[in-house]
């Protein structure tokens, strides 16, 4: 493992779990735990888990919605940051935006998420548009077609980043359509990961809020 990724980054050492055996995972975990390290799991699907030794699942807190798990406890109490704020087109994007949500949590940062304001309800946005306005980096997490990134990054100042969702279906292509809409818009400030990345999302949105000034 990578221990000294956070030193050098920013961003500690995760684990990706979706290519992983129940075996390798295992020993990652009781490494971590030996070690008496904080580590990040992602795309830990329930089967997996409970595939883990009683002794080994008692280690982790585990979502299974966003499939993450860390073990080692949250963040000091105190230390947690406010600023990173998620907002997700609809209810189908919530595993997504909670995989952000909880890498950002992990990381030591507050994760309101905004849920269920897609531009096929333009007023539900604007409902909340002052709340948004309010974070210094927004996460948007969206599928189908993929609009809410350029509506939104041209009604705020901070920094969007794009999270193309897999939901849609037909041309929308596992969430290529929302990819490329990211990829082409207009809007100015508007930064993409690759489909589904809510982890990556995460991971930039705090090297950013290293690098902003209280």
């Amino acid at each position: 493992m990578d221990w000294e990724r956070e030193r050098r980054t920013g961003v500690p050492e995760a684990v990706l779990c979706a290519s992983k055996s129940g075996t390798q995972i295992q020993a990652i975990l009781i490494a971590a735990a030996s070690a008496g390290r904080r580590l990040l799991f992602t795309r830990l699907e329930p089967a997996a888990v409970e595939a883990l030794a009683p002794e080994c699942r008692a280690l982790l807190d585990y979502d299974p919605i966003s499939r993450t798990a860390w073990c080692g406890g949250p963040p000091p109490a105190g230390t947690v940051r406010d600023g990173v704020g998620i907002v997700a087109a609809g209810t189908s994007d919530l595993p997504v935006a909670s995989e952000a949500a909880r890498t950002l949590e992990f990381l030591g940062f507050s994760a309101p998420v905004i849920a269920d304001v897609g531009v096929a309800g333009l007023w539900r946005l604007m409902r909340r548009l002052e709340e948004i306005r309010g974070f210094r980096v927004v996460i948007a997490v969206a599928g189908m077609e993929g609009a809410l990134f350029s509506v939104l990054a041209g009604l705020v100042d901070a920094p969007v980043i794009a999270v193309p969702a897999s939901v849609g279906y037909g041309v929308s292509a596992g969430g290529t359509a929302a990819l490329h809409s990211a990829l082409a818009s207009c809007a100015p400030g508007l930064l993409t990961v690759n489909i589904d990345n809510g982890f990556g999302a995460a991971a930039a949105a705090v090297k950013m809020m290293g690098k902003i000034k209280d």
